[in-house]
């Protein structure tokens, strides 16, 4: 039996799956969360939620939204969570040259979903550099700057999850991320344009993946259109998800370079020919791995 998770452009395949699997909806898409003990089912479920009420734009009184409400007028002091995903986002965005950066919400929040900006304008505003954190308050410097964590905030939440379930073994996704642990799972990659198989694999490991792409939305910006979609590897989510986010949007010379400065980064590329890039760290995380013709 193979399960489709929706959204994922990712199947895996049972048979390797625990005693209790529950679907939930979190943070806009669906989540699957397969553990031993539906007690601890539970408790991933109101800890994923909890997160999720912190980081969402679309719930107003989020500590994202608070953030962005008051962008060039005052910081806001926020939990240790956001302090520490904030702080992850712009370490990452250091190591991905700016192409992963967080301040895009003042194109995807402020232009394109609530009309506020200009798109010049909103374009003019993302500027990583320009999020302070100060303890436990966080300030954003120009008006109609906005915070966005829709390209790490899923993969922060799989690892923050994983660390305090503290059980050996489990799968959860949210959306287009993974994280399972203490197992191996049958995956299969999808090509979202033909709706076929294009790559099967097991994972080795303890694994993190994460795919980005544009299919359902332009969400992203990038500066390479020959890619339809990007699968990252990794054992951290959080790198994972914002990895993924920002290979989609770097040009081919931009992900040479970033892939020769970080080995522990396995990729699998799809491109709209059909063609694939697979480098040497995607291989070593998997099992079995076979390209589908």
């Amino acid at each position: 039996m193979i399960r489709f998770l929706p959204f994922l452009f990712i199947i895996v395949f049972q048979g390797y799956g625990l005693s209790v699997e529950k679907i939930f909806y979190l943070m806009g898409t669906y989540s699957t969360i397969d553990l031993d003990n539906p007690e601890d089912i539970r408790r991933a479920y109101k800890y994923l939620r909890k997160l999720e009420n912190k980081m969402s734009t679309y719930l107003a009184e989020s500590e994202i939204s608070l953030i962005n409400r008051y962008a060039g007028i005052k910081p806001v002091k926020v939990s240790e969570e956001i302090v520490e995903v904030i702080i992850e986002a712009l370490k990452i965005s250091e190591k991905t040259y700016g192409y992963f950066d967080i301040t895009v919400g003042a194109y995807t929040i402020n232009h394109v979903r609530k009309g506020l900006l200009k798109k010049e304008e909103a374009l003019r505003l993302i500027n990583y550099k320009d999020v302070v954190v100060n303890g436990d308050k966080v300030f954003l410097k120009k008006k109609g700057m906005a915070i966005d964590l829709g390209g790490i905030g899923k993969g922060y939440a799989l690892e923050r999850v994983h660390d305090y379930l503290k059980v050996e073994r489990g799968f959860i996704s949210i959306g287009g991320d993974i994280k399972v642990w203490g197992m191996k799972k049958s995956i299969a990659i999808l090509d979202p344009l033909r709706e076929s198989i294009i790559a099967l694999f097991v994972n080795r490991e303890d694994l993190c993946i994460s795919t980005s792409g544009n299919y359902h939305q332009d969400h992203i910006r990038t500066q390479n259109r020959s890619i339809i979609q990007v699968t990252v590897l990794h054992k951290n989510c959080t790198y994972a998800d914002a990895y993924a986010t920002a290979l989609f949007s770097m040009p081919e010379e931009g992900i040479k370079r970033f892939l020769n400065e970080n080995e522990d980064v396995g990729v699998f590329i799809l491109y709209k020919n059909r063609e694939v890039y697979v480098n040497p760290t995607f291989l070593s995380y998997c099992e079995k791995f076979k390209i589908v013709e």
